[in-house]
């Protein structure tokens, strides 16, 4: 089964991974990646209304086979006080 590598960019930390694991296909890998995206984006609180997510996945030679990226946008609508 083929090896792929995921590695991932949240906009302040950048992982380059150096374990893989094996999926049967490429479309496995489209989803995997995408899947990643989302956990990402749910387990990281943004700090700022503006944040992308990126992962980019590599073949077991280092080639690069996918690559995806979600952008967060977030947008005030009325007037709101700032938190300290």
């Amino acid at each position: 089964m083929p090896h792929f590598f995921f590695d991932t960019d949240d906009g302040h930390f950048r992982h380059k991974d150096d374990e893989g694991f094996d999926l049967p296909s490429l479309d496995a890998v489209r989803i995997e990646a995408l899947d990643t995206l989302a956990e990402m984006a749910r387990n990281k609180f943004p700090d700022r209304d503006r944040r992308t997510y990126s992962v980019r996945v590599r073949d077991e030679n280092g080639t690069a086979v996918y690559s995806a990226s979600l952008d967060l946008v977030g947008e005030w609508h009325i007037p709101h006080a700032i938190s300290p």
